[in-house]
């Protein structure tokens, strides 16, 4: 069965939930359950510019003040240590339109966590700015795919739709996950509860498939 994760890669909770949901795997797979993941695409910030917007302003506008973004931030990073993580917001200059980092990942075909893996770590580790094209397109050709769809606007009306169809469904945040296209939870929740959601819807869609 396919596990799909509405996700955006600006999303600290998403790559620590994209860390949980590997332990939970394993631990299924250890019970003799396989799964294949995709990836959905959400933005954040739907009306973000496509040239993004300073960080430091955003947080503190859309918290309050920059002292609440850095609490948060704290809380984000200690989070994150606990799944062996290494926030480093103090890198991290810009809050970027993340519509071309979902196109890149929409090039990547049915298996694109390599990608998903390389957006997060280049965002949220090396402070990269993963709205700009020459950045997104350097990423591109190290996971060994042709960048040059990423100079066109090929792609973008399928993820703003894809977006619009999550919100559409009622998605208020990220991450998400469905199972074969059902609806199970959002947030990331630790592995073993992550594991016992899988493994419960697992035995009801295989029961109705019998």
């Amino acid at each position: 069965m396919r596990i799909e994760v509405v996700s955006d890669v600006i999303c600290p909770w998403c790559l620590i939930g994209k860390r949980h949901l590997r332990e939970a795997l394993v631990l299924l797979a250890e019970e003799g359950l396989d799964f294949s993941v995709g990836w959905r695409p959400y933005q954040l910030n739907p009306e973000m510019p496509e040239l993004g917007i300073s960080r430091s302003m955003y947080r503190a506008a859309k918290f309050g003040s920059a002292e609440r973004a850095s609490a948060l931030d704290a809380n984000v990073t200690q989070a994150g240590r606990m799944v062996g993580l290494d926030f480093r917001f103090d890198r991290i200059q810009r809050t970027p339109n993340t519509i071309l980092a979902h196109r890149l990942i929409r090039l990547a075909g049915p298996d694109p966590d390599a990608v998903v893996e390389r957006l997060f770590v280049a965002y949220f580790h090396e402070g990269l700015d993963i709205g700009d094209l020459d950045i997104v397109s350097a990423i591109a050709i190290e996971c060994a795919i042709d960048p040059t769809p990423l100079s066109t606007d090929e792609g973008e009306a399928e993820i703003r739709a894809g977006d619009d169809a999550a919100r559409k469904a009622g998605l208020t945040g990220v991450p998400s996950f469905l199972l074969e296209g059902y609806f199970l939870f959002s947030g990331a929740m630790p592995a073993d509860a992550m594991a016992s959601q899988f493994r419960r819807a697992h035995a009801i869609l295989a029961a109705r498939a019998a």
